[in-house]
């Protein structure tokens, strides 16, 4: 299987969905598009991941907009890699200390 999910980073919060979807729309077709959010405060985290309907189309979304800037910010835009496995990484709010009274 080839990878037709790209990863953007450095977004705008005032992008929506349907902004990234007439951004990369050129490039061929935008099966979807997520924009996550702060699952405490609902805000937008400033990144996105777009899935293309190709690995072409991906890969020509990538070159046509890493580095546009949009909304006065510079796109970062790349493959998305898969998740890495959590269990290795330690969990906030654990660990550290220091001395308590």
């Amino acid at each position: 299987m080839t990878n037709k999910k790209i990863f953007v980073g450095n977004l705008s919060f005032k992008l929506s969905e349907a902004d990234l979807e007439a951004l990369f729309a050129p490039s061929g077709q935008v099966v979807s598009v997520a924009i996550p959010t702060d699952a405490e405060t609902g805000r937008k985290r400033g990144f996105a991941f777009v899935e293309m309907g190709t690995a072409e189309e991906a890969e020509a979304a990538i070159q046509a907009l890493n580095g546009k800037e949009v909304e006065g910010r510079a796109m970062a835009v790349s493959m998305s890699r898969p998740r890495e496995n959590n269990n290795n990484r330690p969990r906030s709010g654990a660990g550290g200390g220091g001395r308590r009274y």
